[in-house]
């Protein structure tokens, strides 16, 4: 007759264990394993000794409050002569005696979350459960070091923001490792109204990857339920902080914590998708933020925009906006609910509160497969994204007396979608992974199964005619005076005459416009045969300085009328003013858990004094979890240096991200960052 084992006390080794499961970042003073992965534990007799084939020990391993082994949350076992890592199993890799090394084991299908584990009578220990990139037998298994490294192992990155023309790489902190971050993540899938209607039923489907991303998609917005953030597209922060304000993860999710699960003020696309990465990776989901230029937002899905303009060119606001750009992440998984294999690997998910989806405001996970070729009824929420990067646009001029005239346009949506490459700062262009190249048969094709009849029925836009573009100063920084140009072209055989607006106003990241910061109105431009002419708007900062949102955008416009045939050709572009460059100097030689220094300075670029300047910065490992401010004392004149000395101290050896922020009452939230390697 078997002899169960005695149990007197245990040690969970995590030290060793949390190392070997890539979870010591989180810390080692509890056990934190993943799944389809061994772990030991020691554990020590009262009574008796352990002898093989006659002692018997058995598990129970228990997640949420209703466990139940019809749902998966509950798991028995007992010993096995192997370890056996397709289910819960358990093994003794220690010879006879009175001390047991016992190696335990996760079903790689297994819900995550908190377990308790009972073994025997007497012993009751506690442990998480994390999703396992590095198991082949995990929905989330990704067969590349350097990518584990990058998109479940990174606690900094880089945004991308700015225009397609003019990308602007933004640092992040994604702090997924930081004290206490982790179990705000458990919290937030605690929290989801799924889990609060039935949590044995929300326990049991946090096995599945393509739940807990939907999920999250729903809980980083609180447009539903408690979630994360709340978001703010006006220029009114009042009762919060600007978007822009935000260098990471880390203090929104403590600060939602901290007040009670209550939305933190504010948020914005990146916002929402870096936070949504942070738990992503937290959670063991390889995870990445993805920024796609010129982003549509079609709100009746039939894959269109329907533009309007006065007879400025000015826009006139819709529902339907096409962003200068917009963020969302994805999220590397299998997707055995879909046909063929095709669709596994990235999913896009999209955290930004902008549509419903199941009466819920989330977005996603759809295969970006489906998106690149027009699998529409595929779950989730394929026709929106496919919109976001696919939509045709119309731009329809409305006249005072209320008569309408169409426009023609170039403007496309879905341009240089972008990502931080894999081990470095650069920009990775993933268009090809959402679209085939423009006017391809494969692309034809797409169109054809997305029912996109506008794409189909598109020719080639004629060249003969009046036609107009806009070309830029190679550099522009805010602060400084400078031209832009408006070309137009007559490739007709016949002389040409015709009325040019050339306008320029501000603009926010998601279309909506402000003031106006420059206009030319002529009213008789005269072209011969093949000629051109070319048109200067003189834009000053004293001007647009006071019309710029923090996101230090203008926006183009140039609209040429052929009075012979009443022809309207529209081109839009918009511009980034450069801030200026902050500077990073780490005094000392960077080891871990010593004081360091880091220097830091921003030249005012500005013709007018800065006040109220406050740097302030914040990196994974490197500031304790915390965001360290430093305020100038004195104003800095135009011209003057902004120098503060600021002081941390980095707790883990390797390639670390300072990411730092410089605001004042005239230059809002500039950011930088120094990569530092910190040594042992």
């Amino acid at each position: 007759m078997a002899q169960a084992l005695d149990i007197d006390r245990w040690d969970l080794e995590c030290d060793f264990n949390n190392t070997d499961h890539y979870t010591d970042l989180n810390g080692v003073d509890r056990l934190i394993v993943r799944r389809g992965q061994p772990f030991n534990i020691s554990l020590y007799l009262r009574s008796g000794r352990y002898q093989p084939g006659l002692s018997s020990l058995e598990c129970i391993a228990e997640t949420g409050p209703q466990p139940s082994e019809q749902y998966g949350t509950r798991a028995s076992f007992g010993l096995s002569a192997n370890i056996d890592t397709s289910r819960w199993s358990a093994a003794v890799v220690s010879p006879p005696g009175d001390t047991v090394a016992l190696s335990l084991c996760a079903a790689p299908d297994a819900p995550i979350g908190r377990y308790i584990l009972t073994m025997g009578r007497s012993a009751r220990i506690e442990f998480i459960l994390l999703f396992n990139p590095w198991c082949s037998g995990d929905a989330v298994y990704l067969d590349s070091k350097e990518s584990l490294e990058e998109y479940v192992l990174s606690q900094d990155g880089i945004i991308f923001q700015g225009d397609a023309n003019h990308p602007i790489a933004t640092p992040w902190n994604f702090g997924q490792f930081e004290s206490g971050i982790l179990d705000v993540c458990l919290r937030i899938l605690d929290l989801n109204p799924k889990c609060l209607q039935n949590p044995g039923k929300d326990c049991s489907g946090r096995r599945n990857p393509i739940y807990v991303a939907r999920v999250i998609s729903a809980m980083v917005n609180c447009n539903d339920d408690r979630g994360v953030l709340l978001g703010n597209w006006t220029n009114d922060f009042d009762g919060g902080v600007s978007p822009m304000f935000w260098k990471g993860s880390v203090e929104i999710l403590q600060n939602w914590q901290t007040q009670a699960c209550q939305p933190v003020r504010f948020g914005q696309c990146w916002v929402f998708a870096a936070v949504a990465c942070s738990i992503s990776r937290a959670l063991g989901i390889p995870c990445r933020v993805v920024t796609n230029y010129y982003s549509a937002h079609d709100v009746n899905r039939n894959l269109v925009i329907e533009r309007y303009v006065n007879e400025n060119g000015e826009l006139v606001r819709s529902k339907e906006m096409i962003w200068n750009y917009h963020c969302w992440v994805e999220s590397w998984m299998t997707r055995p609910d879909l046909i063929g294999s095709d669709y596994n690997g990235w999913q896009a998910s999209d955290p930004t509160p902008q549509e419903k989806s199941d009466g819920v405001f989330c977005c996603g996970p759809i295969p970006v497969r489906a998106i690149k070729e027009g699998e529409l009824m595929y779950k989730y929420d394929a026709p929106f994204v496919f919109a976001e990067v696919n939509a045709d646009v119309i731009t329809t001029m409305m006249k005072k007396d209320g008569t309408t005239y169409k426009v023609t346009s170039t403007q496309m949506v879905g341009k240089k979608i972008s990502t931080k490459g894999i081990g470095s700062d650069h920009r990775e262009d993933i268009t090809h992974l959402y679209k085939h190249p423009e006017g391809s048969d494969e692309a034809r094709e797409a169109f054809k199964k997305a029912n996109h009849q506008n794409k189909l029925l598109q020719t080639k836009e004629s060249e003969e005619g009046l036609n107009v573009s806009i070309k830029v100063s190679p550099e522009m920084k805010k602060g400084c005076d400078f031209e832009v140009f408006a070309v137009v072209t007559n490739n007709s055989s016949s002389d040409k005459k015709c009325r040019l607006l050339f306008g320029s106003c501000a603009v926010s990241y998601n279309g909506f416009q402000g003031g106006n910061c420059g206009f030319k109105d002529l009213l008789n431009v005269e072209l011969p045969p093949g000629g051109a002419r070319k048109v200067a708007l003189r834009l000053n900062y004293s001007k647009y300085g006071g019309l710029l949102t923090e996101d230090n955008m203008i926006r183009l416009a140039a609209l040429l009328v052929d009075y012979a045939t009443r022809e309207t050709t529209l081109a839009v572009r918009n511009i980034v003013l450069d801030n200026p460059e902050i500077q990073v100097r780490i005094l000392g030689e960077p080891k871990e858990n010593r004081k360091l220094a880091a220097e830091i300075t921003l030249k005012n670029p500005l013709p007018e004094p800065l006040e109220n300047c406050c740097f302030s910065m914040e990196g994974a490992n490197l500031t304790g979890g915390r965001v360290i401010s430093e305020r100038l004392r004195s104003t800095v004149g135009p011209g003057e240096d902004a120098k503060v000395k600021m002081y941390f101290t980095p707790t883990h050896s390797g390639l670390r991200k300072l990411v730092v922020d410089f605001d004042s009452s005239k230059l809002c939230h500039v950011k930088g960052y120094k990569n530092v390697i910190i040594g042992k």
